[in-house]
């Protein structure tokens, strides 16, 4: 399986495939595998990245 997370740059939009709640995120940051993303509804969270695939979300 390919690491996507790997591939996310800062600005990109993001949502955590097991908290829908927490809405559409932005990247922060996207370092090793900690990924900083900024979450419309939980705010700022790291996310371990070996552990989460963040999924690509829509611009809207």
């Amino acid at each position: 399986m390919t690491n996507l997370n790997a591939f996310l740059a800062p600005g990109m939009l993001v949502e955590h495939p097991q908290r829908p709640d927490w809405g559409q995120g932005q990247v922060q940051s996207n370092i090793g595998n900690k990924i900083t993303v900024n979450f419309r509804n939980a705010g700022k969270v790291v996310i371990d990245g070996a552990r989460v695939a963040l999924l690509l979300s829509d611009e809207n």
